[in-house]
């Protein structure tokens, strides 16, 4: 997926306005199991998933609880860094050989400033990650794991063919063994 048609799925952008922010962007690739984002540390960049997989996990004593993944498309940000520019709670793996497209958060809240498409462009991406939030903040609250797997199923069909069932499983807040009966009752 290209960054300008990445940067337009958020929030479209004249050409002009889209081509500052191309320019501040480069292209990395990182191998499998590469950690992006570590919890306990203030990022200063935001990357977009060109191709790969990533995940959103905090350490909870002894296990990892996944809480987000993102996919090709996807922005990848630490909200408290960018927000605030305070240390983040969350580490980001990546779960396949990835391509990124990494942006200085620096270069962009300059743009901001110089900008007005660019900060309404920001404004948007802030709104929908809040948004995306409120969702799985309320999924976890009132809907039961098996219809958040439903949800997973007709939403990201992808996803569940290339995350490992243990942190699909972390995701919806259960044990494998829980995600294997939830499996097995749906595919009846």
């Amino acid at each position: 997926m290209e960054i300008a048609h990445i940067l337009d799925a958020l929030y479209p952008l004249p050409e002009p306005s889209r081509q500052r922010i191309i320019a501040h962007v480069r292209e990395i690739q990182l191998p499998k199991g590469h950690i992006l984002f570590r919890a306990g540390k203030v990022e200063t960049k935001i990357c977009f998933i060109k191709k790969g997989i990533v995940r959103a996990f905090a350490e909870a004593g002894d296990h990892e609880i996944t809480f987000w993944f993102g996919q090709e498309g996807d922005p990848v940000v630490s909200m408290n860094s960018y927000v605030d520019q305070q240390k983040g709670y969350e580490n980001i793996e990546l779960l396949e050989d990835a391509v990124l497209y990494e942006l200085p958060a620096n270069s962009l809240q300059e743009l901001y400033l110089t900008d007005i498409h660019i900060a309404n462009w920001g404004r948007k991406f802030a709104e929908r990650e809040l948004i995306k939030t409120e969702e799985r903040l309320i999924s976890r609250q009132f809907g039961t794991a098996a219809d958040r797997y439903r949800d997973l199923l007709n939403n990201h069909p992808d996803l569940i063919r290339r995350v490992p069932l243990g942190h699909i499983a972390s995701y919806l807040g259960i044990t494998q063994v829980s995600l294997s009966r939830i499996r097995a009752a749906i595919n009846r």
